[in-house]
């Protein structure tokens, strides 16, 4: 037995005359991998040896022993079921570890054909990564998992992204100071960057917002022309010009990832689609702040629910739920883009009827990217190729619907409905398919290729006569267990084993008369146990080889019928990714006009205006959460315009606290979201001219990790927003200066807003409890003034939750404090010290004497000694009588009044 062994020594990994045959190729794959986790396949176990060990037994619970020594030491040892496998490896993957799976690769048989002392050859067959996974019981099947790549060359960034369980491919180069809203859209599980970039003040700031695990990946890597040529190679083709013309930084990036997956991937080409380009102006950029204070597709606790995206999700399959979580996180710039995907979802509304039938047809379908992705990697099974056959038939179901269902030509669906019913039209290969696997494919096939009995019966011939004889000699068996039972009197039981193979068992007490009889028995002894005594016959060995070998042939006949059609995926692998691609849209386009009907959402009108107006407008996030209670939600109007034609370009929200300006805040920003990623609003009306950039700063926080205070933070998210807002982005700032002095913070937010206003002349709401800044109104051109209201009702405070015209007469503090649940005595002198206060308040200076954008005025130069000043100095206290002295002071009292 192996004993436990609590701290393993450090051990010299590489081999000497004492290494065994067995450890020398474990020490030649780990060579191969030293920064991953070696998972050894043994038999029935993967096992981990060395460091190795002791990282999975931490991070795993699992057993930490020894087994045999190397260099003279103790080999530390750990190990995990194979049929166990995938759930360990998922643990250590979302521990961020790497792992490298070193598989048997022959039947431990055919080793000994070589010789007895020969080692079954084993070879890593791949690098498990956080951004490589494609198994289902590894992924979030309504979320992406994607591997990204950045690279910064000539003062351009770019950042390369790689979907492999579905074969999507982006490609985005941007502006270095847009790195991190470019990252954070994608929210990559894992990001590999050129080592020599580190040191990058925008790429660390980039990294630490993406939510990623980062890989350091050599510089040489990055090169263009060797990228080049790997991407070449990834993709099969001789040039990359027909997928666009690349950047230099996106051909360094996305030879990154070339180079990753032929590592990770054991030399395995997945079937990847043409790499999406899309430049810096396509997409709204969304710093991670912003988007961890939206909570758009998480929300700041790291979860789904609760989220935007959580609260629209009506989709019906994994892909539909895939494509609008990226809609979602990444909405568009174009007006034009933008109107197309209204055009769906507006005509999903109008056509209730279809809609519903569509989305049952949906729910019937599988995900045909993830299982197509998979086969062609050689890690799909039997139900992967039902998945390919239930998505064509989907396809098929839908067009046959809309075929059915329009037939007034004139009134066909818009361009992205029709663009997606043309891909999802078969074609002659994919319809040969999608009849093959009808025909050949069972119902519900096994999981893995090796467990067979997944080829419908009648698809072969050899198969179903190998299957005869298999089926019929067991028959047979069983009939001969009859028949011996009958000869010799003995109760006897067919049994099997890999060594023996079929063999006649018997109690050690019924087998005592075989035992004595002569050479003629037709019971041949095999083998005695303690309480059992295993025979034979000629007749029975001779169906035994028979079974073995229907076995194994029907078995390779089904393996090769399964290669076959693994081919042809892989073969068609683009064109099922179209079908893939074709069947999310539509189920993304039908669930959003599903909410849209079901919360009473309108479609809002988007043009390249500065204009921002809602009529109300809904947060839907907090509305569900309302409505839910039984409760009702309060709808709120929004009218901005960056130009001032239309509204105020500015407006300063004050009101108490828990009066819902976050809320109002947030809710503005969402909608504006939800109108460029193409989904209906909930609001009366919105009229939208398009953002650029969008930038939330509500709500605080600290970075104890980089040593910021909350008010720090503040000032590097204010300060991002002054620096990169332009007049056609949307700004929502909440409590600004709130974490220092008074005077401090009302002097940053006055400045901020001034700024904001004059410089950047973005449309903004900016929620204050500096009523001073009230004031703006008459100062500046286009600003106005809201509040969230409130009143006073029998000594409770009564929180209306509505945006009226005009500045908040105060912040009712001390109310909200006793709504909180603060004692009654400290509310009581709470309020007794603020009467005081506002009685007795008095201002050297008024805020409205301020000029706007007064320079700073130098200090005033002294004027001299005053006379109290000359008559101190006159003054020797040592040499003062007790009488002097006294006459002196009143002398002084007098000079200073």
């Amino acid at each position: 037995m192996n004993a436990p062994i609590a701290h393993p020594p450090k051990i010299d990994l590489t081999p000497d005359a004492s290494t065994t045959p067995v450890m020398a190729q474990y020490l030649t794959a780990k060579a191969a991998h030293p920064d991953a986790m070696l998972f050894f396949r043994m038999g029935d176990f993967y096992e981990l040896f060395f460091e190795d060990a002791a990282q999975a037994a931490a991070a795993l619970g699992i057993a930490l022993t020894k087994r045999g020594k190397h260099r003279g030491e103790d080999i530390p040892m750990a190990g995990v079921p194979a049929h166990a496998m995938d759930g360990y490896l998922a643990r250590l993957i979302r521990q961020g570890f790497k792992v490298a799976v070193c598989e048997q690769m022959e039947d431990p048989s055919e080793a000994k054909k070589r010789g007895s002392k020969a080692v079954v050859r084993r070879d890593v067959v791949r690098v498990v990564t956080p951004g490589t996974l494609t198994e289902d019981n590894l992924l979030d099947a309504r979320g992406a998992n994607r591997l990204a790549a950045v690279v910064i060359r000539k003062g351009r960034a770019a950042v390369a992204v790689v979907e492999l369980s579905a074969g999507m491919v982006d490609s985005v180069a941007c502006d270095v100071g847009d790195l991190g809203a470019v990252l954070a859209a994608f929210r990559p599980s894992e990001v590999l960057v050129p080592d020599r970039l580190f040191s990058d003040g925008d790429m660390k700031a980039a990294l630490d917002g993406s939510g990623g695990v980062v890989q350091a990946m050599p510089q040489a890597l990055a090169e263009p022309n060797g990228a080049r040529d790997r991407v070449q190679r990834l993709y099969g083709v001789s040039a990359l010009d027909g997928f666009g013309a690349f950047e230099e930084a996106e051909i360094s990036a996305l030879g990154l990832i070339a180079a990753y997956l032929e590592t990770t991937q054991a030399g395995k080409i997945p079937a990847l689609a043409a790499p999406r380009r899309s430049g810096d102006v396509g997409h709204l950029a969304i710093d991670p702040s912003t988007r961890n204070s939206l909570e758009i597709d998480r929300t700041q606790r790291g979860e789904r629910d609760g989220s935007l995206l959580h609260a629209i999700d009506r989709t019906v399959t994994s892909g539909g739920a895939r494509s609008l979580a990226e809609r979602i996180s990444r909405p568009m710039c174009d007006p034009a883009r933008i109107n197309a995907d209204l055009d769906a979802v507006a005509w999903m509304v109008e056509n209730r009827p279809l809609r519903r039938d569509l989305r049952d047809l949906l729910r019937a379908s599988a995900d045909v990217a993830r299982a197509t992705s998979r086969l062609a990697l050689g890690r799909g099974g039997p139900r992967d190729l039902a998945a390919i056959r239930s998505g064509l038939m989907t396809a098929e179901g839908l067009g046959a619907l809309f075929a059915t269902s329009l037939r007034d030509p004139l009134a066909g669906p818009p361009v992205r409905i029709s663009a997606g019913l043309d891909r999802l039209a078969l074609d002659g290969e994919l319809s040969n398919l999608l009849a093959e696997l009808k025909e050949g494919l069972i119902e519900e096939p096994s999981h893995l290729v090796r467990d067979g009995g997944f080829v419908e019966a009648g698809h072969r011939p050899e198969l179903d006569a190998a299957r005869a004889l298999r089926d019929d000699s067991r028959r047979v068996i069983a009939d001969l267990e009859t028949r011996a039972v009958n000869d010799s009197g003995v109760a006897f039981k067919v049994r099997h084993n890999a060594v023996l193979g079929y063999f006649l068992e018997a109690t050690a007490k019924a087998a005592e008369p075989l035992m004595r009889a002569g050479p003629d028995s037709p019971f041949i002894h095999r083998q005695t146990l303690a309480n059992q005594v295993r025979f034979t016959t000629v007749e029975l060995s001779e169906l035994d080889a028979k079974i073995s070998q229907a076995g194994h042939r029907a078995l390779a006949i089904e393996t090769e019928t399964f290669e076959g059609w693994r081919r042809e995926v892989t073969r068609l692998a683009p064109q099922l990714q179209a079908v893939a691609v074709a069947i999310a849209e539509l189920d993304a386009h039908a669930g959003l006009a599903e909410w849209a009907e079901e919360v009473g959402a309108v479609r809002p009108s988007v043009d390249d205006s500065l204009a921002f107006a809602i009529e109300g407008g809904r947060h839907p996030v907090v509305e569900a959460a309302v409505k839910a209670q039984g409760l009702p939600y309060t709808p709120n109007d929004c009218r901005l315009s960056g130009d001032g034609a239309s509204g105020s370009r500015l407006s300063i929200v004050t009101g108490p606290n828990m009066a819902g300006k976050s809320t109002f805040l947030r809710q503005n920003a969402l909608l504006v979201i939800l109108a460029q990623a193409g989904a209906f609003v909930p609001a009366r009306s919105m009229q939208l001219g398009v953002v650029d950039r969008l930038f939330s700063r509500v709500g605080a926080g600290d970075d104890l990790a980089r040593g910021r205070s909350t008010f720090m933070m503040e000032m590097v998210e204010t300060a991002a927003i002054l620096t990169q807002a332009t007049p056609r982005s949307f700004v929502v700032l909440d409590e600004i200066g709130r974490g220092t002095a008074t005077y401090d913070g009302l002097a940053i937010a006055w400045a901020t807003a001034e700024a904001l206003h004059e410089t950047n002349r973005a449309r903004t709401l900016f929620a204050t409890h500096y009523h001073e800044l009230a004031q703006l109104e008459e100062r500046l051109d286009y600003v106005s003034n809201l509040s969230m209201a409130a009143k006073e009702w029998n000594g409770d405070l009564v929180f209306l939750h509505e945006a009226v015209t005009g500045a908040a007469d105060r912040s009712y503090g001390v109310q909200v404090a006793r709504l909180a649940g603060v004692p009654p005595k400290v509310v009581a002198r709470a309020k007794s010290v603020l009467e005081k206060l506002e009685k007795e308040k008095t201002s050297s200076a008024s805020l409205g004497d301020l000029p706007l954008f007064a320079a700073v005025q130098p200090a005033p130069e002294p004027a001299g000694p005053s006379e109290l000043d000359l008559a101190m100095k006159d003054i020797n206290p040592d040499d003062l009588t007790p009488r002097e002295a006294l006459e002196a002071l009143y002398r002084l009292k007098g000079l200073a009044q």
